[in-house]
Formats: C-alpha cells, structure tokens, sequence
C-alpha cells in the first residue's frame, strides 16, 4: 500500500494487533510514517507481528479487559513516547455460533468483556491522558487536534445477525460508546469515529463453519469479503488531518450490506 497521508512524528496504539486486520492497520501507519505501538494478549504473535512490521514498531503484552493492565500500558506508552496520537480499538473475540437459548453465560460474558469493555478501558485511559497533551497545529485544517480514535464496529453492531448475538450486542455497544465519547471530546481536538465492517478473512472469519461463511457471504451484494487493505485504507484516512469534522461518524465498510 502507498502511503497516501503524512502521518510522520505520530505515535498510533493499536490493539488486538498480533492479528490479520490489527497487523494490517499497523502497517498502513508505518508506510505512513507513524511508529506503532502493537497491544495485543498474545506475546508470541505479538513477536510475530513486531518481526513482521519492522522497528518501527514497539510490543505490549495486555489484556485490555482488566483495568490496572490498561492503565499501565498507558502509562508507559505516554512514557516512551511523550503523547499518543492515534488509537485503534481492533481487539475482538468471535465468541460461540448458536441461538440465544444455547450459548453459554460465561462466553457471552467474555465477548462483551473483550469487544466493549476492553474498548471502554483502552478509551478512558488514553483518550483522558490525550486530552491533556498539547494540540497539533495541522497543514490540512485551522483547527488544532490532539488525536483520534478509530472503533472497528461491526456492520452485525447495526442490524443484528442470527446465532451472533454476543458479537452483535458487543459492536452495537461499540457503535453507542463511540458517538458518547465523540460527543464528550468533541471541543478537545480529538475525532472518535467507528467503522462497521463486513467480515474479512481473517483468523477470526476462519473459525466459522462453510455453511456460516456463505450465509454471510450471501448477505453482501458484492459478493465477496472486505480486504484488509480496504480496511486499514479507512481507518488511515480517519485517522488523518483530513478526517477533521467527523466525529461520532460510522462508516459503512460492507460491500452494500447495510449503507445507513
């Protein structure tokens, strides 16, 4: 991918980053010369994905899902780097395939605990800290910004989808935070958005059974999956100077699926 927008001297946080799309959005960063601070729970797909991406890169092991761990990671990234200009909340689980009344508690627990609580804490602790930095003076628009951040929703988040409520619950909550905290952060110089993607292949859409990935695969009029690529292609431009007045937007990333 060619670097399109001018992200030198930026820090980005991404989280979820030892996976498929969380490696792919790191990278479009780095081509556009950000450094990029991977968070991820895995430490040995994190050394995977630092050895992939280059130096321009530095690894945190977290679970963004307890509040002490997030805090510290926190801390130490505004540490190392003196502020934080983008974060990315990508960290998600698939969680169980079934009807409501077959799932288990604890695994709906868990994936509200890791899509939308684990989002929540990664956004209180950077975005409070990031309203305390000093605002950037931009090329691109009179209106000094302090930083994004970008919430990878889930076009399930918008209109639901059968045997997924847990996921679909999770990023309708995601999409709900997002437009809270845009409006919270709206006069501090820092943008919140969220996109809501169709399923890409990634890890995750490999844990789904043939019959679950044509079910998808048939609900998107262009027929195929989102490329990472096209993905980190959004999420670079919305965490961009250009992306200056669209705070609390969701952008539809779906292939036809959904476009409201």
């Amino acid at each position: 991918m060619s670097a399109r927008y001018d992200l030198k001297g930026r820090t980005a946080v991404v989280t979820g980053a030892a996976g498929g799309l969380g490696r792919g959005i790191a990278r479009a960063f780095i081509e556009a010369g950000a450094s990029v601070e991977l968070w991820d729970a895995n430490e040995a797909a994190l050394a995977e994905a630092a050895a992939e991406l280059g130096p321009s890169t530095a690894t945190r092991q977290v679970d963004i899902t307890q509040a002490a761990a997030v805090d510290e990671a926190a801390d130490a990234t505004f540490a190392a780097h003196g502020r934080i200009d983008i974060l990315v909340n990508n960290a998600g689980v698939l969680g169980e395939v079934k009807p409501v009344w077959e799932t288990s508690p604890e695994n709906f627990q868990r994936v509200l605990q890791v899509n939308l609580f684990g989002a929540y804490l990664v956004t209180r602790a950077i975005v409070g800290r990031m309203r305390q930095q000093d605002a950037r003076a931009s090329t691109v628009t009179p209106h000094p910004l302090r930083g994004h951040v970008v919430n990878i929703a889930s076009i399930q988040g918008k209109e639901g989808m059968a045997l997924a409520a847990a996921y679909s619950a999770s990023k309708a909550g995601l999409i709900a935070l997002t437009k809270s905290v845009a409006k919270e952060t709206a006069r501090d110089g820092i943008i919140v958005t969220a996109i809501t993607p169709a399923a890409a292949e990634t890890a995750m859409a490999k844990e789904i059974s043939a019959a679950r990935r044509a079910d998808i695969l048939g609900r998107i009029p262009m027929g195929r999956f989102v490329e990472v690529e096209e993905v980190a292609r959004m999420v670079l431009w919305l965490s961009s100077d250009e992306c200056s007045f669209s705070t609390g937007g969701i952008f539809d990333l779906s292939g036809g699926r959904a476009t409201y």
